[in-house]
């Protein structure tokens, strides 16, 4: 893991000051089982960021401590899971290869890596475009094994991700890592602090969801020019396809108005990132996922008003269940997603 010293002093430029959506309409919580998860508790650490389900069924995440974990199929909530490796940094997204079934797993300190079923660990890619990856933060693996994954900032480590957040401007990229070459391309550059993402159906578009501006975005597989499909009333972290054109969305926290009023004021936004983090503006307590087509209309959302699974960062539909992922808890949690 990296222990470089962090500069806390940020770039901010002035900027409009932005409104949040409401959460009307679609994005009414109607539905609110998220305020009753049920919970597979990590044996170490806490923050299981992300989440997946292997060719077998089983269930994987990692934690902030390194560790990456599997549940067995069908698990029973509370029980144990086996280590698969430690990492040595702090793995966030994790895909399935379409190709093999091996894992490839985003460390945010580390970059691209590959691990096998037993537990074997490669490193992939650290660098693209002549710049070390930053934050390796969500994949998405194409049908040839092309991996497409967000490098969220080339200013800050995860550590300080609220950093970059404050300083508000377009320091992440996506990029894409082509096994058969080994070589990693830049897709697009000049995102704010691009995340989750996932492959239209036909896998000649790239949707990727950005943190900072609560935006989901369309980039071309082959490069070129971002669409804005939609503005979000949250925050936006990983995304995970559903497989027939839709889309889950993790929000983990419904925008802050003290933030976005903040946008105008670069000199209190400097003052803001000096604060101690317990001082800065924090993610709410709210629980939120959302289900999207290609265009990005909403389809479905789902809440926890209280926020008792707070900071969903990970979200994934495995039968007529989700599986859900925190930057915080001390657990996975799934839930059950009756159709309608």
């Amino acid at each position: 893991m990296s222990n470089r010293r962090v500069s806390r002093l940020i770039r901010p430029r002035r900027e409009a000051a932005t409104v949040p959506p409401p959460l009307t309409g679609p994005w009414a919580a109607r539905d609110r089982r998220l305020d009753a998860v049920e919970r597979f508790p990590l044996p170490s650490g806490y923050g299981p960021e992300d989440v997946v389900i292997d060719p077998a069924g089983r269930v994987v995440s990692g934690g902030e401590d390194g560790r990456v974990w599997r549940w067995p199929a069908d698990p029973e909530p509370g029980s144990s899971p086996e280590l698969l490796v430690e990492t040595g940094g702090r793995p966030l997204g994790i895909e399935v290869d379409p190709r093999d079934g091996s894992l490839v797993v985003c460390d945010a300190y580390r970059g691209l890596l590959r691990l096998t079923e037993d537990g074997g660990l490669t490193e992939l890619t650290r660098s693209a475009g002549g710049r070390e990856i930053n934050l390796c933060n969500n994949a998405a693996i194409a049908r040839d094994g092309t991996v497409f994954f967000t490098d969220s900032s080339c200013r800050f480590p995860v550590s300080h991700w609220r950093l970059d957040l404050l300083e508000h401007r377009p320091n992440g990229r996506l990029l894409s890592y082509h096994p058969d070459t080994r070589r990693t391309e830049v897709v697009a550059d000049g995102l704010y602090f691009p995340n989750g993402v996932a492959l239209t159906p036909d896998e000649s578009a790239v949707l990727v969801l950005e943190t900072s501006t609560s935006r989901l975005l369309r980039v071309p597989a082959a490069g070129g020019e971002p669409t804005v499909l939609s503005e979000l009333p949250a925050h936006g972290d990983n995304m995970s396809s559903v497989g027939d054109g839709t889309y889950w969305l993790a929000l983990p926290s419904p925008r802050l108005p003290v933030f976005e009023r903040l946008l105008p004021h670069p000199r209190l936004r400097q003052l803001a990132a000096l604060l101690p983090q317990a001082a800065q503006p924090q993610p709410r307590r709210y629980g939120l996922v959302a289900l999207v087509d290609g265009d990005g209309r909403v389809l479905r959302t789902v809440h926890g008003p209280t926020g008792s699974y707070q900071v969903i960062t990970g979200v994934r539909q495995h039968g007529d269940h989700l599986w859900l992922g925190s930057l915080v808890e001390p657990a996975l949690a799934r839930i059950p997603l009756p159709t309608d």
